[in-house]
């Protein structure tokens, strides 16, 4: 019988914590059912396999930084919602890094895979910023491949301490962030093609 209190969210929370501690590709069942103090096999009443909780994670996490983004940019806009988004999403990294890494490894299995509307959670944050600058229409997917490329590369680097030299990575951040504003900005200013006639 099911020990009382576990279901799918609390193991799929206590791998998620897990992960951030030791790392997403270390992720195995039998440390899940040490955390919770149960053996192994009482985890698959709930979660049917490791590939399956691994996936339970990333929908979690996709949701959460979904959230952080939207709360930290809620009432906010231009430069300055780009600049609240980018330092939640850097922050989420450094918190959940295992979650993250599960969230970047996830591939939806389908149209009703619960991945689908969790990940679009954050694309439609980071896209709600973007719509600030007035883009082309044309030219808003390319923005948001950009911004989240580079918000991704910044803090991923920074959570593996890739960053070796002596200048403060705080201000690399601060002067990124200023940069891309300014590149927004500048798209704003120019046109996009002018459409075909008929």
């Amino acid at each position: 019988m099911p020990r009382a209190g576990l279901d799918p969210a609390s193991v799929t929370e206590a791998g998620a914590t897990l992960v951030d501690e030791i790392g997403f590709a270390q992720l195995s069942m039998g440390l899940v059912a040490e955390r919770l103090g149960v053996r192994t096999p009482s985890l698959y009443k709930h979660v049917s396999s490791q590939a399956d909780l691994a996936h339970r994670i990333a929908v979690l996490a996709a949701t959460e930084l979904g959230d952080a983004i939207r709360d930290a940019t809620q009432g906010r806009a231009g430069g300055d919602a780009l600049a609240a988004a980018a330092q939640a999403m850097r922050t989420y990294v450094r918190e959940h890094p295992g979650r993250y890494a599960a969230l970047n490894s996830a591939r939806p299995d389908g149209p009703d895979d619960p991945f689908v509307p969790a990940s679009a959670r954050a694309l439609d944050s980071l896209s709600a910023v973007l719509r600030g600058y007035h883009l082309d229409p044309a030219q808003e997917i390319h923005a948001l491949r950009m911004l989240r490329s580079t918000l991704h590369g910044f803090a991923t680097l920074e959570v593996t301490g890739g960053f070796q030299h002596d200048t403060d990575v705080d201000d690399s951040f601060t002067w990124m962030i200023t940069f891309i504003d300014r590149g927004l900005q500048a798209a704003t200013a120019t046109p996009g093609p002018a459409a075909p006639t008929r």
